[in-house]
C-alpha cells in the first residue's frame, strides 16, 4: 500500500521494521531452564514433602493456585480475603506476616508462612475445609498423610 499520494508525499512511503530485537518480546528459554520450572503443586509437593497434610490442605483450599487465569492473587471464593495456594486470610493474618517478613501475595511467602503457622498452630488455620482433607491423618511424627477413606 503507498500512503504517498494520500499523505502528500510525493514520494512512496515504506515501513521500516523494528530492531529484531524488539520484533519478538518472548525470551526463548532453553530446555535446561524449562525443566527448572515447577508448577504451582510441584513446588507446593516439593515444599511441604516433610508435611504431607499441607499438600492435602492446599488441594483442598485452592487447587494448587496461587494465581487466577488474568495472572491476579488467587482468592477464596467464600471469602475474598483469603488469599494464594494455602489460602492465608489477610484479616487475620497479613499483620503478622508482614511483620515476619512474609509476602503471602507470592508462592514463596506463601507457603513459608503457611509452614510457620502449621508449626505453631497445626491445621487449624484451615479448619474451615477440614471437610476436604480429614480423610487424611498424620502420625505422630507429622511425617506421613495417610487416606483413611473407607476406613
Amino acid at each position: 500500500m503507498v500512503l504517498s499520494s494520500v499523505a502528500g508525499v510525493t514520494s512512496p512511503v515504506t515501513a521500516t521494521p523494528p530492531p529484531l530485537d524488539q520484533q519478538n518480546p518472548v525470551k526463548e528459554i532453553s530446555k535446561e531452564e524449562v525443566a527448572t520450572i515447577m508448577s504451582t503443586e510441584q513446588y507446593v509437593r516439593q515444599y511441604f514433602s516433610d508435611i504431607p497434610i499441607m499438600i492435602e490442605i492446599a488441594k483442598c483450599e485452592s487447587q494448587f493456585r496461587q494465581l487466577d487465569d488474568n495472572g491476579d492473587i488467587h482468592r477464596g471464593s467464600i471469602d475474598p480475603e483469603d488469599v494464594g495456594v494455602m489460602q492465608i486470610n489477610e484479616h487475620y493474618q497479613l499483620q503478622t506476616a508482614e511483620k515476619e517478613n512474609y509476602d503471602i501475595y507470592t508462592l514463596e511467602g506463601n507457603t513459608a508462612y503457611a509452614r510457620e503457622l502449621y508449626e505453631k498452630q497445626g491445621t487449624t488455620p484451615w479448619n474451615s475445609s477440614k471437610a476436604c482433607w480429614s480423610k487424611y491423618q498424620t502420625n505422630d511424627n507429622n511425617d506421613v498423610a495417610v487416606n483413611t477413606a473407607g476406613k
